[in-house]
């Protein structure tokens, strides 16, 4: 090898590693642009993960809501009889635990159970050709017994054994109180009750839609002699972030949270349906948009069904099968 090509190769050898200047500030500016690229992907898909997380939870609080409104707006006005206490299901059957043997004067009646029944309930007693409807009046509950009087003559004696059935059919006229009653639903507060839950028990419950507080309120009571209702508090919200719904086409206020469709049958007013409609807003602003998302949820033509079949009912004739509003109840309503 001659001492030019020695010098090459040593001077070939002394420039292979590392990089120039150049190269290095051409490969940060790349790295740069890579990393910002990246950076801009990963806090759009963060603000987009925001943006939904932010729609979930909206959807889910006024789902849930809702839900609760459908179920009992559906079941209101049915009527039981708990049969025992406390409640067991399948609820224990009430039966008669004297006889009766006197027509058309008032008798006193002794059942197994009195839970649930109140002054003025249509009670349906015994089973096919010797059933009759009677009227309990005089109600104690501490003796489970009440004054009625039978018509249905028999020729058996005893006319209703001991052990006979003692049922309650029908519906409450006013499962969902109608707004022509003193202190009854309105636009923005809907008041319903009835074994609501399917389970002999009685309860009244008021919802509040509070647009300018922003919460939907329930208050649950139980239906029974001497019940009481609270106030509205923090403890009975059950969605939050409520808004003022839009108006109706025409209109210029907002739309009201309740609508109702009335029916009257004598001195009898049904609400046979209920419309319900709800505006809320996300709880964050939008990590994209930084405003607050909005929602209107509407719930409409849901049917009481107990309260639309008590109207069929009284609209063909039948009137033992309605039953009045309990005392219990009336004393609610305010």
């Amino acid at each position: 090898m001659s001492l030019g090509e020695k010098d090459g190769k040593r001077v070939w050898r002394g420039r292979q590693p590392g990089f120039s200047l150049l190269e290095m500030l051409i490969t940060l500016v790349i790295l740069l642009g890579v990393t910002g690229i990246v950076m801009t992907a990963m806090m759009g898909m963060t603000k987009n993960q925001g943006t939904v997380a932010n729609r979930t939870e909206m959807h889910s609080s006024v789902r849930s809501a809702t839900e609760v409104l459908q179920q009992e707006i559906g079941q209101a006005g049915k009527v039981s009889l708990a049969g025992s206490t406390p409640v067991t299901i399948p609820l224990t059957p009430v039966t008669l635990t004297t006889a009766v043997s006197v027509l058309n004067s008032p008798v006193l009646v002794t059942v197994s159970s009195a839970a649930g029944m109140f002054n003025g309930e249509q009670l349906a007693i015994d089973t096919g050709d010797n059933e009759e409807t009677v009227t309990v009046s005089n109600l104690s509950l501490a003796t489970n017994t009440f004054n009625a009087t039978f018509y249905l003559p028999t020729l058996t004696v005893p006319l209703h054994a001991i052990g006979a059935p003692v049922r309650v059919e029908g519906a409450f006229a006013s499962g969902i109180i109608p707004t022509s009653v003193a202190n009854g639903s309105g636009d923005f507060l809907l008041k319903l009750y009835g074994d609501v839950n399917d389970d002999g028990d009685m309860e009244y419950i008021e919802y509040w839609c509070d647009t300018a507080g922003g919460n939907l309120y329930r208050n649950v009571v139980a239906i029974a002699p001497g019940a009481t209702k609270l106030a509205f508090n923090p403890s009975m919200i059950i969605l939050s972030n409520l808004l003022g719904n839009p108006p109706d086409p025409g209109a210029t206020t907002p739309a009201p949270c309740f609508k109702y469709q009335q029916k009257q049958v004598g001195a009898d007013t049904y609400v046979v349906d209920v419309s319900v409609t709800l505006t809320v807003q996300t709880p964050n602003k939008d990590p994209q948009t930084n405003q607050f998302q909005r929602e209107t949820k509407a719930l409409l033509n849901v049917s009481p069904r107990n309260v639309f079949e008590g109207w069929q009912l009284a609209s063909g004739g039948v009137a033992n099968r309605i039953e009045p509003m309990p005392a219990t109840v009336l004393s609610l309503l305010p």
